[in-house]
């Protein structure tokens, strides 16, 4: 059984959590903690053994914590997720493979795409896929995508390289359940073929960061981020092979993460229980 909690600090939280959950004959495994004195935020992980009705135990600790704090008791392990995509297919194709063999920690129930161009490798894996023509002018757009998202559900939205802005609007339905992978460490080179501008400038580390997608662009809080070293040596070419390795790994580390339920969002920042 995972159990998370976020609250505001305060003297004895630890010991009276503990004599709960001991009171509920739950044996603590494993226990994260992390207090933000700058904010005065606590926020915990358990992995407890045992059974306790789940709503009886989420009461009885409410009753020892501040009034706004946030529990979940056993989080479903079996999440739900659906993925956007435009042209890329390494993320996707990444996340279809372990969904296919289980080890994915969710299900793909659904893929979404504004181009067609990755839809035979949805087929493949027998999951459906929809084709839904993108226009950040028009609203009737948006407003397909979000019906047909909510029809499945899920706990998170995943953008697989969709690239896209989405509105205010489409972002405030789906609040830190939306997960993003960005080429970041080139904030030099907004645009088109960043990895091209990359080159042509010389850097010496590129890199990929997943974050919660807010309304501002690309600034929402940070999941995961990692970084590959480059030279000389490497072209244009390379550089795009190393830059789509790294978003790969980095999209899978962050849903792991999230998918486990080690990641609190707190204002625009997060703490990670690894």
């Amino acid at each position: 059984m995972i159990i998370t909690i976020q609250c505001s600090d305060q003297i004895g939280l630890v010991a009276d959590i503990s004599r709960i959950l001991s009171e509920h004959r739950l044996n603590i495994v494993s226990m994260r903690e992390h207090v933000d004195k700058i904010e005065r935020m606590f926020f915990m992980r358990l992995d407890v053994d045992g059974s306790a009705a789940e709503a009886e135990l989420t009461n009885r600790l409410e009753t020892v914590l501040p009034i706004e704090a946030v529990v979940h008791v056993n989080p479903s392990p079996n999440k739900r997720i659906v993925v956007m995509v435009t042209k890329e297919y390494h993320c996707l194709a990444d996340i279809l493979i372990r969904n296919n063999f289980g080890t994915l920690g969710a299900s793909v129930v659904a893929v979404i795409g504004n181009h067609d161009v990755l839809e035979k490798i949805c087929n493949r894996f027998d999951i459906p896929f929809y084709l839904i023509t993108y226009d950040e002018e028009k609203a009737g757009s948006e407003d397909k995508i979000i019906e047909l998202i909510k029809s499945y559900n899920p706990d998170f939205v995943i953008l697989a390289k969709f690239m896209r802005i989405l509105s205010s609007l489409f972002v405030a339905n789906f609040k830190n359940k939306i997960i993003n992978i960005h080429h970041s460490f080139l904030p030099a080179f907004a645009g088109a073929n960043p990895y091209r501008q990359a080159f042509e400038r010389g850097v010496k580390l590129i890199g990929a960061t997943a974050h919660f997608v807010t309304d501002d662009l690309d600034e929402g809080p940070i999941i995961a981020q990692q970084i590959v070293p480059v030279n000389h040596s490497f072209t244009a070419q390379s550089m795009v092979k190393s830059g789509k390795e790294i978003e790969t790994a980095v999209l899978a580390k962050a849903m792991d993460l999230v998918l486990t339920d080690r990641v609190f969002v707190y204002k625009n920042k997060t703490v990670v229980f690894e």
